[in-house]
């Protein structure tokens, strides 16, 4: 099995309530990639409360193989949540992909 963890840096919002909701809608999209998407075994997302810290969201996905996180990553259904939702309102992103 292979995890596939993100994590994301969101930009700057005027209100905390508009950044907070585009966080919920960020989930939401996301986790909804599990029915959609068939390689996927797991997926949650998660809001980091230690303001010290840089990231905003952690993705943690898990799939089969390596090659199944590609699929995932290149799904049509992924690139429009990447594209749309969550790419207009980052600023940074790291990932790592380790077998367990």
């Amino acid at each position: 099995m292979v995890r596939h963890i993100v994590m994301f840096k969101l930009k700057e919002f005027p209100m905390e309530e508009e950044k907070q909701s585009k966080m919920q809608e960020i989930k939401t999209r996301l986790e909804s990639l599990k029915d959609k998407i068939d390689v996927l075994r797991f997926i949650h997302v998660d809001f980091n409360i230690n303001p010290a810290e840089k990231w905003d969201i952690i993705l943690t996905t898990e799939m089969n193989t390596l090659e199944d996180v590609n699929t995932y990553s290149n799904h049509p259904e992924h690139v429009a949540v990447a594209k749309d939702i969550i790419g207009p309102a980052k600023i940074d992103r790291a990932c790592v992909d380790y077998q367990f």
